[in-house]
């Protein structure tokens, strides 16, 4: 079973093949296919072997499909100061893709 950390959206995501993650809100359709580079690790449990990049990988590629594209739950912001009365709620719901890694594939050499 092979494993990779691969880097988008300034944030970093263990992923197998076949797993679903939500990262944040990538370009393309809902059916597109995508393809990381920011490939950061990439770990063979069965041969117990792993590459780390220094900081990349190259030759590495993970590729993955686009499910949904949406919008996270909401935050909410709130100030106070005391004794001033003031008071400022705000919500965020900051968008998100859905996104199934396909494959993990290493360049032959």
């Amino acid at each position: 079973m092979h494993f990779a950390v691969i880097e988008t959206g300034g944030k970093q995501y263990l992923v197998r093949k076949g797993s679903k993650i939500s990262v944040e809100t990538v370009q393309g359709k809902e059916g597109d296919t995508l393809t990381f580079d920011n490939v950061l690790l990439l770990a063979d449990e069965t041969k117990h072997s792993c590459e780390v990049g220094k900081p990349k990988l190259s030759g590495v590629k993970v590729t993955g499909k686009i499910l949904s594209h949406g919008k996270r739950d909401k935050v909410r912001v709130a100030k106070f100061k005391n004794k001033v009365r003031y008071r400022r709620n705000r919500g965020h719901r900051q968008p998100h893709s859905v996104i199934e890694i396909t494959s993990l594939a290493k360049a032959k050499e």
